[in-house]
């Protein structure tokens, strides 16, 4: 090819690449006058909207509540609402449990707590177009207020706990917006097991929901859970108080192990160590050695025990009692079962809503008990098994099997859920349990349980010096360790006897619940230290 040919040659590429750039340059720069034209459009659809919009006072974000003025403004709680505020003009603060816009049509679900009710926005008179699309795009789990009038509904609004009257919306604004992306959904966390699954829709994890846990208290089951539970602790309260006991407060970082075991906690405490209390036993018994004669307290135990089971935590709330008797300990269990069935009662009578609730997605038998108590002797209890088929010894302790299979036993046979077993094998039990004086393999202790699972453990405690020294040393018990304890009783102690409840598993055993971590708030067990 000749030089001329290789030149003529490049100049048309050049002309090529050229042409090729000029037709960029016009498709972008029409592009960019397309996109100009859109956002005018768009720019002058948005000021006519604006113009049009008669509503845009009527809803919209508030700035965030710095506590910048006293509203006089009343607002009515969800659960409040009932057909007898019909017609009323009200305000309401919520959640946006759902939304679902329908043509100029928006259905709210609001939520407060464990209640809901259905909310609507329509175009008309009151609210614009563009308020309904607002409304329509808020995110699940934003907080809200808005101003409505109730209205009565012919058909019952299944979906909602308020089931007989909806809201008719004429303003809407956010207090405080949720990021549109949540952790969980709450309709899977509260949807029962095994519903949902043929078509395919999701329920939640433990681990999910314990990671999320701000967002798993908010369902219906949850905010039940923890109301109930907190029924049991103002019942346990009150029930004692009135019977003449005193609340006391125990310290939770002690010199020594508190029952003479291995499972506590060690911590560092300035320049020797200290243990985290595995209960507040020896401070109730220095109580009734100083005449306190009737105590309890309400409090974090803490167990140091490698336990990943359904019914153990490594802290719990424990509810304890101690008491000073006059003649025989069984002074004390009628004391103890009396207290638990005013629980159960109160329970019943004042917390319907509540276990209600909670049937929805764990449904099971309501709980049952006898009054008087039913009380056992272990020997019976043994007796029971062993015709059911179990191979045991007569001093040999229950294992959990078979705590489950004697809870049905005694459900068949007595139709209770809860009951005493009584006179243990003194060898299954601590060396401060008081021997029994007729026969001296068995004690004055017990255990009682709901749902065939234990609940509390107690016993006479042994009030003597000498008594109990020798025991200790029968359980080969470092007598240094515990001088302060035996020391507690050198100095006139009354007979006492006493025990402790795990709260978090009544809560679980009253509501037929299967595991632990459902009635602790922020569960603590041997893998979970958050959150």
């Amino acid at each position: 090819m000749t030089k001329e040919n290789v030149q003529g040659a490049g100049e048309e590429e050049q002309q090529a690449q050229s042409k090729k750039a000029l037709k960029k340059q016009q498709k972008e720069a029409e592009k960019a006058a397309k996109k100009a034209e859109k956002q005018a459009k768009l720019a002058a659809e948005q000021q006519e909207a604006d113009e049009d919009d008669f509503a845009k006072d009527r809803y919209g974000i508030c700035p965030m509540v710095q506590s910048q003025q006293k509203l006089d403004r009343a607002l009515v709680r969800v659960q409040d609402l009932t057909p007898e505020k019909a017609e009323q003009q009200i305000w309401v603060r919520a959640r946006i449990h759902t939304s679902r816009a329908k043509g100029k049509q928006c259905f709210l679900v609001l939520r407060h707590q464990q209640f809901t009710v259905q909310a609507l926005l329509a175009v008309g008179d009151r609210a614009s177009k563009q308020m309904v699309k607002f409304a329509a795009n808020l995110t699940k789990e934003s907080i809200i207020d808005v101003e409505a009038v109730v209205k009565k509904v012919e058909q019952k609004i299944e979906s909602c706990s308020q089931q007989d009257v909806e809201l008719h919306v004429e303003r809407i604004f956010v207090i405080s917006q949720s990021e549109a992306r949540l952790p969980l959904q709450l309709e899977d966390a509260v949807r029962p097991e095994g519903e949902g699954d043929e078509e395919g829709r999701a329920t939640v994890n433990q681990d999910t929901r314990l990671d999320n846990r701000v967002i798993d208290l908010r369902t219906t089951t949850s905010q039940a859970i923890f109301r109930l539970q907190s029924g049991v602790c103002q019942l346990f309260r009150d029930t004692l108080i009135n019977k003449g006991f005193v609340e006391i407060q125990t310290p939770k970082i002690i010199s020594a192990a508190s029952e003479g075991g291995a499972n506590v906690f060690t911590v560092s405490y300035f320049k020797t160590s200290a243990y985290l209390a595995q209960s507040p036993q020896l401070y109730k018994q220095m109580c009734i050695c100083a005449d306190f004669d009737k105590v309890f307290c309400v409090g974090p135990v803490f167990r140091a025990e490698d336990s990943n089971t359904h019914r153990h935590l490594t802290e719990f709330v424990g509810l304890d009692i101690e008491m000073a008797f006059n003649y025989h300990y069984h002074e004390v269990i009628d004391s103890i079962t009396d207290t638990m069935v005013q629980i159960f009662k109160g329970l019943r009578d004042r917390l319907q809503t509540e276990i209600q609730t909670v049937n929805k997605q764990y449904p099971s038998e309501p709980f049952k008990f006898l009054e008087p108590t039913l009380r056992l002797e272990y020997k019976e209890a043994v007796a029971m098994l062993k015709a059911a088929g179990v191979e045991m010894g007569d001093e040999e302790d229950l294992s959990t099997p078979n705590e489950k299979l004697l809870g049905r036993l005694v459900k068949e046979k007595y139709d209770t859920d809860f009951y005493v077993l009584d006179k243990y094998p003194l060898a299954v039990r601590p060396f401060y349990t008081m021997p029994d004086p007729n026969n001296p393999k068995y004690s004055n202790s017990y255990d009682m349980f709901m749902r065939g699972e234990e609940i509390l453990s107690g016993a006479q405690r042994i009030h003597d010096a000498q008594l109990l020294t020798e025991r200790a040393m029968h359980h080969s018990i470092d007598l240094e360790k515990i001088k302060a304890y035996i020391d507690s009783f050198r100095y006139g102690a009354p007979p006492h006897a006493g025990g402790g409840i795990g709260l978090e598993r009544v809560t679980m055993l009253y509501l037929g619940l299967h595991n632990v971590r459902q009635t602790s708030m922020f569960p603590r067990d041997p893998k979970r230290l958050t959150p």
